[in-house]
């Protein structure tokens, strides 16, 4: 027999090979070489986490207790993916097109982004998989007892077993479940691991079948011959359980959420599913293939009183085979914690997202875009939330002492199918309301509390009198007999009552409500995904409100993230800055966007605080109508052609504003001109005067005077210098010295320049490793920006301990260069002028004639590059664009 000691350090070593694989998965993926990580191969067999420890080790014990019984868990799925392939492919295309990260989410999006009824989900989620989660448990602790029992020497100690095999997959599950905040991003890692547990559980149940056909039968004719004699083969079906079972194994590989996960979410294509199509019942039936001939060699051979659920394990160490048991232990293994990883995931990001991040912006008074690390909050309640979940299954398998799995595994396939109906309906209904799906949810639920989990859980939670009695002492409201109908076996008993009673209320209650805009513009969405793409919502935002969008985004996907896609956007309306303009388009991207972080219900009431609300546009409500084609396609140009227009509208009227002030800060110009050149002139001509008709005049005194005169007509240099500079630069006349250069030693030298002399303290910091960038530009003129934006900085910011930011990076494949202080930043009225010729935001300060900044703008566009202002950065942010031709210098 084998050693436990020496089961348990391959299973250690097996957990470690996991992780490795996971790990370079993920590796892999950051550094764009998934292409093997996204093949339908890989797809499919992450499909495989339907088979649990279920139908590892319990269907053999389900064929000894009921014969045939055991082919509907594996016949549901089968026919789902087979006869309802279009079915699954429209649920791919919904979750991908609205960027939904759980079946929670889903539900949510679809009935008016209604985060109550997504809150529904998630608790009979975590209920209903609470004991499927114990049911892996107890597969691998009794497992372990099955070695321990020949190895009384091991350190294997029965009550602390099922906490170490929770507390590790808690683990493993935090590490590479959340380590990304977009929940709608590939879990490369995960997936993979996946597929190769489910190579591995699918060769070790092959491999004991092969042996117990092969290596105790005696080939396949004499173990037809044995089966015969077996009351297995005796060929008797119960027709309303093998409906009830068959529709429950269906319906939970669509609801159940680690099925959501890697079905949905995880897809990279959904042409996977051709594949998956037919090489997952493919896989149904190799893992089913043996099921039958080792429960009857295990009737056999096994004691009197064996559990027949372990008989994949018992039958080989019975007949001396230790590594063909530890290979079996290995499947089972894999079997069980596959589905607890990929289930603690996908309903910790339910958790987090609809319960916790709702109360989150509850407890925030300021609303979206008040301060605190999103991200952290987001992540921190993900990772709490796996360990709760993984607690709760822990709970369940400890108070109720275990059971037959399959009978385990049914009460959670009865409570999971109890999403059925609101899904289903959501897709392929229209008239379906939020009203409606969550009154059929909450009485299918508490019928499946009722009927089937609370009398299966045991003693106590249901009291004698009301399993007898009913409840109040009503007969007819008895668990096992509700509404007076008797003689039903128990599962079928729950789901006939649960789910009709589901269905009955979600179809009468939706026919006696009205759907909200907002539903019945998701209904169009969702049932006709084919015919059209998700579009605008018809948000509707002003320019003032772009940069609280800016903030509360950074907060949530990250401050490179968040300004990489508001500049692309920004770009792509064709703008210069770094905010583009709210227009409904716009809004509905970076709420998809946001959804893939926190859900979304929460992103759409973000949005919701900042702008103030959503109407919903004539195309909207003709998608709604579902009038003819035609009229949709004319309506939607002529609503284009209007926001078009209202858009240009609103540019000439910006620009004339624009104009006006420009005309003004011209006007201002010119009489500062006037006033700067007059007053060193008459500050020259006075001192020269004073050293010309004044006899005996002191030598220090001499020297003070032509320290006016020559200090004074520095002064008349930098300006003639400025305006000539801007004059050439404007005709275009100007000749640049392109020569090779660094982009480091550029900052260096414009450190240098424009801090030399200066008696206020200014604190830079640079991440010198990002700016060893090779470039080939005119590198004086390059040195002139930075030293413009370098002494900005140092005259203009008022923090007590001024501070400036210097910082190198790619956005959009562009190198950029980013001056941040820690100033009160430039007014929003005045950042759009910043960059015009004669502005000068601050009198107070100001030593120029505002001519810097537009010296600036023209060297970056002669250089192929670009300089604008960043808003949002707490303090004034500039950010010049390099031109597109560097390349990385070699360390």
């Amino acid at each position: 027999m084998a050693s436990l000691n020496v089961l348990i350090l391959v299973c250690l070593g097996y957990v470690v090979f996991l992780f490795g694989v996971a790990f370079a998965s993920d590796r892999l993926a950051a550094t764009g070489r998934i292409r093997w990580l996204r093949s339908p191969l890989i797809y499919t067999l992450s499909l495989s986490i339907y088979c649990t420890a279920w139908t590892f080790y319990g269907a053999v014990g389900y064929a000894a207790r009921s014969g045939l019984e055991f082919v509907t868990i594996y016949l549901g799925p089968t026919l789902v993916m087979i006869g309802w392939w279009w079915g699954l492919r429209k649920l791919v295309r919904v979750g991908r097109s609205q960027r939904v990260t759980s079946i929670a989410d889903l539900i949510s999006s679809r009935f008016g982004k209604s985060n109550v009824l997504a809150i529904c989900v998630t608790v009979l989620a975590v209920i209903a998989v609470t004991p499927y989660i114990a049911l892996q448990l107890q597969s691998i602790t009794l497992s372990f007892s099955i070695f321990a029992e020949g190895d009384p020497d091991g350190f294997y100690r029965e009550g602390s077993s099922a906490f170490w095999v929770a507390a590790g997959l808690a683990v493993f599950a935090i590490l590479f479940g959340t380590r990304n905040l977009d929940a709608n991003e590939r879990h490369h890692g995960v997936v993979t691991a996946i597929a190769i547990e489910a190579v591995v559980k699918l060769v070790a149940l092959l491999a004991v079948g092969a042996f117990v056909v092969w290596g105790i039968g005696g080939g396949i004719e004499p173990m037809l011959q044995r089966i015969d004699q077996s009351e297995i083969g005796a060929w008797t079906i119960d027709k309303s359980r093998w409906a009830t079972i068959t529709f429950l194994a269906a319906a939970a590989f669509v609801c159940l959420p680690r099925m959501f996960q890697v079905m949905v979410v995880e897809n990279d294509d959904e042409r996977h599913l051709r594949t998956a199509a037919w090489a997952f019942p493919l896989y149904l039936l190799l893992m089913s293939l043996f099921v039958v001939p080792i429960a009857v060699v295990g009737l056999d051979l096994m004691p009197e009183g064996a559990n027949p659920d372990l008989f994949v394990l018992t039958i080989p160490l019975a007949q001396g085979e230790g590594g063909l048991a530890m290979l079996a232990f290995l499947g089972g293994f894999s079997s069980a914690t596959s589905m607890v990883i990929v289930a603690a995931m996908a309903l910790s990001t339910m958790v987090s997202n609809h319960i916790v991040m709702p109360i989150w912006l509850y407890s925030q008074g300021g609303g979206a875009s008040v301060s605190g690390d999103v991200r952290n909050i987001v992540l921190f309640s993900r990772r709490v939330s796996i360990a709760v979940i993984m607690g709760l299954g822990y709970f369940y398998f400890r108070f109720t002492g275990g059971g037959a799995l399959a009978s385990i595994g049914l009460i959670a396939f009865a409570g999971i199918a109890q999403i059925l109906p609101a899904l289903v309906g959501g897709l392929f209904w229209r008239g379906a309301t939020r009203t409606g799906a969550l009154v059929g949810l909450s009485i299918g639920f508490l019928l499946w509390l009722y009927t089937l989990l609370l009398p299966g859980i045991g003693s106590g939670l249901l009291s004698e009198s009301v399993m007898t009695n009913g409840l109040f002492g009503w007969h007819w409201l008895r668990p096992d007999a509700l509404f007076g109908i008797t003689g039903l076996d128990p599962t079928v008993h729950s789901v006939m009552w649960s789910l009709s009673l589901n269905t009955v209320a979600f179809c009468f209650v939706s026919l006696l409500s009205f759907p909200s805009p907002l539903e019945r513009l998701q209904g169009a969405q969702f049932v006709n995904v084919f015919d059209h793409s998700a579009g605008p919502r018809g948000w509707t935002g002003s320019v003032a409100q772009s940069e609280d969008l800016m903030i509360m985004s950074q907060r949530i996907l990250g401050a490179r993230e968040a300004q990489e896609f508001f500049h692309t956007e920004a770009l792509q309306q064709g703008g210069r800055g770094v905010l583009p303009d709210p227009t409904p388009a716009f809004l509905e991207r970076l709420e998809r966007e946001l959804g893939g972080s926190v859900g979304a219900a929460a992103a759409h009431a973000m949005i919701g605080q900042i702008v103030g609300g959503s109407s919903v546009s004539v195309q909207d409500l003709l998608a709604v109508a579902d009038e003819s084609a035609q009229l949709m396609e004319y309506s939607s140009q002529l609503e284009a052609k209007s926001s078009e227009l209202s858009r240009t509208a609103r540019k000439l009227q910006e620009a004339n504003e624009k104009l006006t002030q420009i005309s003004l800060q011209k006007d201002a110009f010119l009489s500062q001109v006037s006033h700067e050149l007059r007053t060193p002139m008459t500050s020259i001509r006075a001192f020269s005067e004073i050293l010309r008709d004044t006899d005996g005049l002191l030598p220090e005194d001499k020297t003070h005077y032509a320290t006016i005169i020559h200090d004074e007509a520095l002064r008349l240099t930098r300006l003639l210098d400025d305006l000539l500079d801007l004059s050439v630069l404007e005709s275009g006349q100007v000749s640049l010295n392109l020569r090779d250069g660094r982009l480091d030693a550029v900052l260096d030298r414009a450190l240098d320049s424009a801090l030399a002399g200066s008696t206020r303290k200014l604190l830079v910091k640079r991440q010198k490793s990002t700016e060893r960038i090779a470039l080939r530009s005119d590198l004086d003129r390059l040195g002139q920006v930075f030293i413009n934006l370098i002494a900005n900085a140092q005259k203009y910011c008022d923090a007590r301990h001024p501070i400036l930011t210097i910082s190198v990076h790619d956005v959009g494949g562009q190198v950029v260069v980013d001056f941040i202080d820690n100033g009160s930043g430039i007014p929003a009225e005045a950042q759009s002028m910043v960059f015009e010729k004669f502005a000068r935001v601050s009198s107070e300060k100001a030593g120029g004639a505002g001519l810097g900044l537009a010296i600036c703008r023209e060297i970056m566009q002669r250089l192929g590059g670009n300089v604008t202002y960043l808003a949002g950065q707490g303090g004034a942010g500039f950010r010049v664009s390099l031109a597109t031709n560097q390349e990385m210098a070699a360390e």
